[in-house]
């Protein structure tokens, strides 16, 4: 989740925006949002994050709703998880995959019920992919009107509280029980005196929550989760910690790791495909990659000096190009360069030794294991 695929030429303003900017804020374009790179450092908010708490704006992120007795038929027809089967009150995690098995968007999928009981579906999409999608869901909506969608993006404001403390920090605010809530469990909720959803998901590598409320609440939610965490040590978190983060946590982001020129097993996300719920746009060329041998594989790499590898540095073995970096940092945690990208699947066993072109000049890489950092998980998995 949380990447970026277009960017217009006038850069959107999340809600939060005038708030980002009066506290200091470094602001930078992102998918063609303004969005706070950072309040302080990114190692700072980093560490935060890991040791207390990270409070991030996602308001970019698009949030459409689907209502009616078809829409979970309908998103098992787009989606590539059992959304027929995903009980009330979970979120799963889905790709939206092309006809060849490409990779549109990763998405988050929320089966929630209102206040009179009914149910719906959400779903959150990545920012620079939200306008793509929404034409997309549009020209496979069914003729009948079994199912309607709505795009609820500048309905809304969205908030991550992600750390060790992150829940301590929010439930003063919410009437949801949050310890009660399992790993990626969500509900609607009283937040901060207001409707909204919470949902025990994050993409940092850590326990936490996101807050969704309406637009013209989301400021004074901010306001009160810095007043109740900031004596606890959250800090205000940017996108360069929470890129830095969430590469710790091996999640791939899209645009990087996850296009359409990718497929989900190759991305080393067959967990998010279910291949026996029946058809699905992609469901075929996934069948027949799944059956073949496959073109690349998605690792981890650690390189034994201090220069950082970066998007697109070759990845060497021999002098032979096997591959290509997605994705790199140092990282804060770890203190030493992290890297994923994709590899010819048999130089990906843990321990190999490659070599990356980083400007010219090749650095020694392992291929490790991901995720390069793991808590301890409390929840139940996604």
């Amino acid at each position: 989740m949380d990447g970026t695929s277009s960017v217009s030429l006038v850069p959107k303003r999340t809600p939060l925006h005038p708030w980002h900017v009066d506290h200091g804020a470094r602001m930078t374009d992102f998918g063609g949002w303004s969005m706070p790179l950072m309040y302080s450092s990114i190692v700072e908010e980093h560490r935060a994050t890991r040791t207390a708490a990270g409070l991030f704006d996602i308001s970019h992120m698009g949030r459409f709703r689907f209502d009616g007795p078809g829409s979970a038929a309908f998103l098992d027809s787009l989606v590539t998880r059992n959304i027929a089967a995903l009980p009330r009150g979970r979120v799963g995690y889905a790709l939206v995959t092309n006809p060849r098995g490409g990779i549109l968007d990763d998405v988050l999928v929320y089966h929630l019920a209102d206040a009179t009981g009914g149910a719906y579906h959400l779903l959150v999409v990545n920012a620079g992919n939200r306008e793509k999608l929404a034409a997309w869901i549009d020209g496979h909506l069914p003729p009948r009107a079994t199912v309607t969608f709505h795009d609820a993006s500048a309905d809304w404001g969205m908030i991550a509280v992600q750390g060790p403390r992150a829940l301590e920090i929010v439930q003063p605010l919410v009437d949801e029980n949050l310890a009660a809530l399992a790993y990626y469990e969500a509900a609607e909720a009283r937040i901060a005196g207001g409707a909204g959803i919470v949902s025990r998901t994050g993409y940092t590598g850590e326990d936490g929550c996101e807050l969704i409320v309406g637009a013209a609440a989301v400021e004074r939610l901010w306001q009160a989760i810095v007043e109740q965490g900031s004596p606890l040590g959250l800090s205000p978190a940017g996108l360069g910690s929470r890129d830095t983060l969430r590469l710790e946590a091996g999640m791939p982001l899209y645009g990087h790791e996850l296009t359409e020129e990718v497929d989900p097993l190759e991305a080393g996300l067959a967990w998010a495909v279910d291949l026996d719920k029946g058809h699905f746009i992609g469901r075929e060329a996934i069948e027949k990659s799944k059956n073949d041998s496959p073109r690349r594989r998605r690792v981890g790499l650690m390189t034994t000096g201090k220069r950082v590898p970066r998007e697109n540095c070759a990845i060497l073995v021999d002098g032979r190009s096997i591959g290509r970096i997605t994705s790199g940092t140092f990282s804060p945690t770890l203190e030493r360069p992290i890297a994923m990208g994709y590899i010819e699947p048999r130089f990906g066993s843990f321990a190999t030794i490659v070599d990356v072109d980083i400007r010219g000049r090749t650095e020694p890489a392992e291929i490790v294991k991901l995720p390069f950092y793991r808590r301890q998980s409390k929840g139940r998995s996604l």
